[in-house]
């Protein structure tokens, strides 16, 4: 990517960037006085908002602390089959080292949530498919890594020279705590970041420079008190305790990342909930701050928010491929898609057409997909007590 190749008058050993967080001046060699730096940072602001991002924020980031609790957490087993988060250590711990020379990181945020049907309505509606908000419409990396690519270029044009480089979701950038020590939020409880006016509705993404810009200053208390209410809903119990996710016992885990058959015991706590779960999400209380997004391509396609579960399992091959193009939901493939329908199938308490339905897929599905719809309609035909109804406080 031609975006990616830095300049050399700009670039500074770790050492210097260390220096340079600590507040000591710019030696006469280096291209930019303190001032423009200054006045390019207060830039930066601006043209973050006018690319369409919420918020950003400027940060030298030390991910020492937060690398070792990433490895206490993968030595638990906790990532399961996410082998890619035991890889490039190195990396997570010194992001620079994606992008030599590069000394600053922009963090940025992007709220994406859509005016869509009621999420607790849907999640009530045992016959229809819940669906994580975030991706009921067009897959939001291409678009993020354009608009940081575009403010790039932008701070690049102003300074006269700067290389960068943009990520979103797509190298092993520690975006969470780099969030918080640019401002942006703190991290709740479930783990994700939480912002006082937008709650934990958006995207993340960053913007690696070789430009010295000041720093903001990280966001350091906690804001979510005694309050348990996200740990407390989670259908399955994936969180062994604050701050921590068994993601072995996650819906968005089992419904996307997993690969092969979804543990019988966890099936029916997972409800209708085809493709991801807000659960944790939905009962936040700062989340009630959250604004709907103003950006048309995260706005539900093919009515996703408001569907029933027996229309997605008739689609062949062909509409899925056609109906989920540019869309997040292509990561768990078709075949992942039929068996986490199945298993809603089997939780939705549905009678004879359902059942039929299952049978009349059988023959044309995998020997993994073709295991949960045996599960769903013996659960169907036994007869199932559905779950209770999800209720805010």
């Amino acid at each position: 990517m031609t975006d990616s190749v830095l300049s050399t008058s700009a670039q500074l050993t770790k050492p210097a960037r260390q220096e340079l967080s600590s507040g000591q001046e710019l030696s006469a060699e280096q291209a930019f006085s303190s001032e423009k730096l200054a006045a390019l940072a207060k830039q930066v602001h601006l043209w973050a908002a006018e690319a369409g991002f919420q918020e950003c924020g400027i940060v030298n980031p030390d991910l020492e602390e937060d690398t070792e609790r990433l490895q206490a957490w993968l030595d638990k087993q906790h990532h399961g089959e996410m082998s890619y988060l035991a890889a490039n250590a190195d990396k997570r711990r010194d992001p620079y080292l994606l992008v030599p020379g590069s000394c600053r990181i922009i963090s940025v945020r992007m709220d994406y949530t859509p005016p869509a049907f009621s999420a607790l309505k849907v999640l009530n509606s045992p016959e229809k498919a819940y669906i994580a908000r975030y991706t009921l419409g067009r897959d939001y990396h291409k678009m993020m890594r354009k608009r940081l690519t575009q403010l790039g270029k932008r701070i690049a044009e102003a300074a006269g020279t700067m290389g960068y480089r943009a990520f979103v979701d797509s190298a092993p950038v520690m975006e969470r705590p780099i969030a918080q020590q640019a401002g942006i939020g703190w991290t709740g409880k479930h783990t994700l970041i939480l912002n006082r006016h937008a709650g934990s509705w958006f995207f993340l993404g960053e913007l690696l420079i070789d430009l010295p810009l000041p720093t903001d200053p990280p966001i350091e208390k906690q804001h979510c008190g005694s309050c348990t209410a996200c740990l407390d809903i989670c259908p399955t119990k994936a969180f062994s305790g604050p701050y921590e996710l068994n993601a072995t016992r996650c819906i968005s885990y089992l419904t996307i990342e997993k690969k092969g058959a979804i543990p019988e015991e966890l099936r029916p706590l997972m409800g209708n909930r085809i493709f991801g779960c807000d659960d944790c999400q939905l009962v936040c209380p700062w989340n009630r701050f959250a604004k709907h997004t103003a950006e048309a391509d995260f706005h539900p396609r093919h009515q996703l928010d408001d569907v029933s579960l027996i229309d997605l399992f008739n689609w062949d091959e062909t509409t899925f491929l056609k109906r989920t193009e540019g869309s997040a939901i292509r990561r768990t493939g078709y075949q992942g898609w039929l068996r986490n329908i199945a298993v809603a199938l089997g939780n939705s308490g549905g009678g004879n057409e359902i059942i039929a339905a299952l049978e009349a897929k059988r023959p044309h599905c995998s020997e993994m997909v073709i295991e949960h719809i045996d599960w769903a309609i013996n659960r169907l035909t036994k007869g199932t007590t559905l779950l209770s109804p999800i209720q805010l406080k």
